[in-house]
């Protein structure tokens, strides 16, 4: 079993930055695909980025290719979302989660974080 707990979120002007965080416990965090996804109010949860389990590989939804950076430290079974230049309709909840095999969907799910921007 592996929790996930998010951090970091908040409420910034537009064109400011954030760092969310995402804490793996429970197993083996290096070997799992972690991704961030997010719901703003009325919508459905939609894909952000995501990150290979060594790090070495990464994917972009492409409304936040060039502002966003996933990242991780493995050591410290972290999980980062840099978002900076950061825009209303970013305003959203924000969740990380990972695939535990034999699943071939993301099976676990943190609470979420809220990133507020304002104009």
């Amino acid at each position: 079993q592996v929790q996930l707990v998010e951090s970091g979120g908040g409420l910034v002007q537009a064109g400011g930055s954030l760092r969310l965080s995402c804490a793996a416990s429970g197993r083996t965090f290096s070997g799992y695909l972690m991704a961030w996804f997010r719901q703003a109010p009325g919508k459905e949860r939609a894909f952000v980025a995501a990150i290979s389990g060594s790090g070495g590989s990464t994917d972009y939804a492409d409304s936040v290719k060039g502002r966003f950076t996933i990242s991780r430290d493995n050591a410290k079974n972290t999980v980062y979302l840099q978002m900076n230049s950061l825009k209303p309709e970013d305003t959203a909840v924000y969740y990380c989660a990972t695939k535990i095999p034999p699943a071939a969907a993301f099976n676990t799910w943190g609470q979420g974080t809220q990133v507020t921007v304002s104009s």
